[in-house]
C-alpha cells in the first residue's frame, strides 16, 4: 500500500507540473480587419498572449465594418457578445446610443487601476471618440484620413514638377487638364469614399457644417446641412470633370474601382485613406507615388482646416465577468505602447494614435526615410479642430452614405442637378435621423 501511495503521489505531481497553474482567461476580441492587416492585428494579440500569462486575447474576423457591427449588436441581444469589437467611425453615434452596451473606456482603466493619460493621444483622435465632457468612450486604435495619392511619373510626363502636386482645386483642374491633353494619362482623378472624402471632408477643410448641432456631436435633434453652396460647387465640378474625362469614378463606399484606376496609370491621381498607404505602394509597381495633402478652393478659405477622421476603435461590451475586464484593461495599456503602435501605423499607414508613437517615429527616422509618410499626421493636427471640422457623429450613418452614393450617381447620369442631389440627400438623411431619434429617445 505504501508503494502504491507512493506512485500515486509522484502521479499526481508530475501531472500537475504539465498543467498550467491556473486557466488563463479569454477575451474575445471581433474585428473586421483581412487580409495583410488582419494578420497584423493577430500579431499584436499574439505578442500581448506573450508577454504575460492571466489573459489570452483571441481575435476574430467577422466580416466588413458594417457586419462586425451588426453582428456584435444581434450578439449582444442574445447575450453572446464578445468583450470587444471593432467599430468603424461612423457606428460611433450607434454605439453611443446603446445604452447600457457599452464599458466606457475611461471608466474600465479607472475600474481597473490602469494608466490612462487621454492627452497623450492624438486629440483629433480623442476628440472624435468623446462624450460632451470630454471622456474617452473607446479605445483608439485604427485611425485614419483622407490624403491624396499621385504618379509622379505621370506629372513629369506631362511636363509637371513631380514634387510640386496641386494644392488647390483650382490648380488640380489645370494640371488635370495639361495630363490629359499631353496624352501622359487618360484620366486625372478618381476617388474612393465619395461621402467621407468628397463631401465630408470637403465641408470640414473648408470649415463649413455637415449638420446642425456641431456635425451631430450635440445630440440626436442634428440635421443634415451639406446642400449648401460649397458642396454643391463642388459635385457640379466632379460632374463636369466626369463628362470631360477628367474625373472617373470609382463606385460606391470604398471605390473598389478607384485604385486600380490609378496602378494601372489610368488616372494620375488619387484619393483614398492614409490606411491605403501600404496597399498603394504594394500595387503601384511600375511607377513612383507621390503623396499630398487633400486640396481646397482658396478662394473660400485661405487656409484650410484639418481633415477628419476615418477608421476604427475598440469598444469594451457589458456583460463579462470582472476579471474578464482586467484583462480588457491590460490589454488596451498595451496597445497604448509607443513600440506597439509606432510598428502598427508603420505598416499600415493607419495615424500613430499616440503623441509617444509619433515620436519615437520621429527618433527612428521612419519619416525622413519614407518621404509623405507623415502627410496624414500633419494634415489632420493642422491648427485647431472647430465645430465643423473635428469630424461627424450621426446615427445610421452607414445609411445615410449609402443613399449620398445613390445621388451622386443620379448626378453623374445626368438625372439630377448637383442641387437637387444634395436637396434629395439632405431630406433622405434627416428621415433616418428622425428615425434613428426616435429609437433612441
Amino acid at each position: 500500500m505504501f508503494k502504491k501511495a507512493l506512485c500515486l503521489s509522484v502521479g499526481l505531481a508530475a501531472l500537475a507540473a504539465s498543467a498550467p497553474a491556473f486557466a488563463q482567461t479569454e477575451i474575445a476580441w471581433w474585428h473586421a480587419m483581412d487580409a495583410e492587416l488582419g494578420k497584423k492585428l493577430e500579431e499584436i494579440a499574439t505578442g500581448f498572449n506573450e508577454s504575460q500569462d492571466e489573459f489570452k486575447v483571441v481575435p476574430t474576423y467577422k466580416g466588413s465594418y458594417a457586419e462586425t457591427l451588426t453582428a456584435a449588436i444581434a450578439a449582444f441581444r442574445a447575450n453572446e457578445q464578445p468583450a470587444i469589437v471593432q467599430v468603424f467611425e461612423v457606428g460611433t453615434g450607434t454605439m453611443m446610443s446603446a445604452k447600457g452596451a457599452v464599458y466606457p473606456v475611461y471608466q474600465l482603466m479607472q475600474d481597473n487601476g490602469e494608466p490612462w493619460d487621454p492627452s497623450g493621444f492624438l486629440a483629433p483622435v480623442t476628440g472624435y471618440y468623446s462624450d460632451t465632457d470630454g471622456n474617452i468612450l473607446s479605445m483608439p486604435f485604427n485611425s485614419s484620413t483622407p490624403i491624396m495619392y499621385y504618379n509622379k511619373d505621370v506629372f513629369e510626363k506631362a511636363g509637371l514638377d513631380p514634387e510640386t502636386p496641386p494644392k488647390t482645386w483650382a490648380e488640380l483642374e489645370t494640371m488635370g487638364r495639361q495630363i490629359v491633353e499631353s496624352g501622359a494619362a487618360p484620366c486625372a482623378l478618381s476617388s474612393a469614399w465619395i461621402t467621407w472624402i468628397q463631401t465630408e471632408n470637403l465641408s470640414a477643410l473648408h470649415d463649413k457644417p455637415f449638420g446642425t448641432l456641431e456635425n451631430g456631436f450635440g445630440g440626436l435633434a442634428t440635421e443634415f446641412v451639406f446642400n449648401d453652396e460649397l458642396q454643391v460647387r463642388h459635385w457640379d465640378n466632379l460632374k463636369k470633370w466626369s463628362d470631360e474625362g477628367l474625373f472617373q469614378y470609382g463606385g460606391p463606399a470604398g471605390g473598389a474601382d478607384a485604385g486600380p484606376k490609378f496602378y494601372a496609370q489610368e488616372c494620375a491621381i488619387f484619393m483614398n485613406s492614409s490606411a491605403g498607404r501600404a496597399g498603394v505602394i504594394n500595387n503601384a509597381k511600375d511607377f513612383e507615388v507621390g503623396f499630398a495633402p487633400l486640396p481646397y478652393y482658396d478662394d473660400v478659405i485661405d487656409e484650410p482646416k484639418n481633415s477628419i477622421i476615418g477608421g476604427a476603435t475598440l469598444w469594451t461590451l457589458n456583460g463579462k465577468d470582472p476579471e474578464v475586464y482586467r484583462g480588457v484593461a491590460k490589454f488596451f495599456t498595451y496597445l497604448s505602447q509607443p513600440e506597439v503602435q509606432a510598428e502598427w501605423h508603420q505598416f499600415t499607414g493607419y495615424l500613430p494614435i499616440t503623441n509617444a508613437a509619433y515620436e519615437l517615429g520621429q527618433q527612428q527616422d521612419y519619416y525622413a526615410q519614407n518621404p509623405g509618410s507623415d502627410i496624414a499626421i500633419q494634415q489632420i493636427t493642422r491648427g485647431t479642430p472647430t465645430a465643423n471640422s473635428k469630424g461627424v457623429r450621426f446615427g445610421n450613418l452607414t445609411q445615410v452614405r449609402a443613399i449620398v452614393d445613390e445621388e451622386f450617381e443620379a448626378l453623374l447620369a445626368g438625372s439630377k442637378t448637383a442641387q437637387e442631389a444634395l436637396d434629395a440627400a439632405v431630406e433622405r438623411g434627416n428621415q433616418i435621423l428622425r428615425d434613428f431619434e426616435a429609437a433612441n429617445q
